[in-house]
């Protein structure tokens, strides 16, 4: 299955709850941390409502 990491860079910290509770939704926990999930229209979704926060890797693959 193709991953997508994806990045926290921005704090949330005076966003909307929403956008806080996506990033905690998506597994984040602060900045510089990154996170691997399965590239799915649902996991795409989060990662539009709250691209100004994090970055986003395509096709990589998770180290094991």
């Amino acid at each position: 299955m193709k991953k997508i990491a994806i990045k926290q860079v921005r704090s949330g910290i005076g966003t909307p709850e929403k956008h806080r509770l996506i990033i905690k939704g998506l597994g984040l926990r602060r900045i510089g941390h990154t996170v691997f999930r399965v590239d799915t229209p649902e996991i795409r979704g989060m990662v539009w409502k709250i691209k100004h926060l994090v970055e986003v890797s395509e096709g990589v693959d998770e180290a094991k």
